[in-house]
């Protein structure tokens, strides 16, 4: 299901959840159907169908979110934790970012990555995957979250925190729907797994807008785009197939803290 979240035309090759189905079940990698338009209200409300719809219990869902990068996933994240907070209560949904499993920049200098910074390569992948694991399997603590501070340029330990009563994790990142071990494992522990996607030119400038406010010059930020952004987010898009919507955001503001949309 290909969605423009402010209510433009969706795509005709958009993908979509195969009929009959109930919202919070993923369909089968690349089911087909109609396309559908919806409005920012309609992904609060299939979100909180996850906790809602038939066969949801009261266990904790767990909602992904992949793109490429500068496509809108953290905003959006953000937004529908928020949301479901206040529809649902205090700590009802937390947040959970990949960003937080950026490998320090002490250690990209020792594998020698400090350039490949956002390739797959330079994630603590298997770390992430063991947080999902256990915010599936224990519900009697706090789970701490980490996530990277654009401004130090490194991740950060747990900013945010998962309450035992949490029903709804959500979590976004560039490569939730990568086929490759261990990122493969991450499909089976999404409820839903949505692609947050963007043009390629709205991407190029939030991406520029990014790393010029980083502290680079525009000729800097334009060889890191070209060298290391494009080649992500292109091994990125493969994944799509393998989501259960697909979402486009575009032009999505910063977030109301001041980052950057990712």
């Amino acid at each position: 299901m290909h969605v423009d979240v402010h209510g433009g035309h969706t795509s005709e090759n958009g993908r979509t959840a195969a009929g009959g189905r109930p919202p919070h079940t993923p369909p089968a990698a690349g089911a087909s159907g109609a396309s559908e338009v919806a409005a920012p209200e309609a992904l609060v409300a299939r979100a909180l169908g996850l906790l809602r719809g038939p066969g949801s219990g009261r266990g904790r869902v767990i909602l992904g979110l992949a793109g490429p990068p500068a496509a809108g996933k953290s905003t959006l994240a953000r937004h529908l934790v928020e949301e479901v907070v206040r529809q649902e209560g205090p700590e009802a949904a937390a947040y959970l970012p990949l960003d937080g499993f950026h490998l320090a920049n002490a250690q990209l200098d020792r594998l020698g990555l400090r350039a490949r910074k956002g390739a797959p390569e330079t994630f603590d992948a298997g770390g992430y995957v063991a947080l999902l694991q256990r915010v599936t399997a224990e519900r009697f603590h706090d789970i701490y979250v980490p996530d990277f501070d654009r401004t130090l340029d490194e991740p950060v330990a747990a900013r945010h925190v998962i309450r035992p009563h949490t029903r709804l994790v959500v979590t976004e990142g560039n490569y939730l729907a990568a086929p490759e071990a261990p990122w493969s494992a991450v499909r089976a522990l999404c409820r839903e797994l949505w692609y947050v996607d963007a043009d390629d030119d709205l991407r190029h400038r939030r991406l520029t807008d990014r790393h010029t406010g980083g502290g680079q010059d525009h000729e800097a930020a334009a060889l890191r785009i070209a060298a290391n952004d494009h080649p992500n987010g292109e091994y990125v898009k493969a994944g799509r197939a393998a989501c259960s919507w697909l979402v486009r955001v575009p032009d999505l503001p910063a977030a109301a803290d001041g980052r950057t949309v990712s």
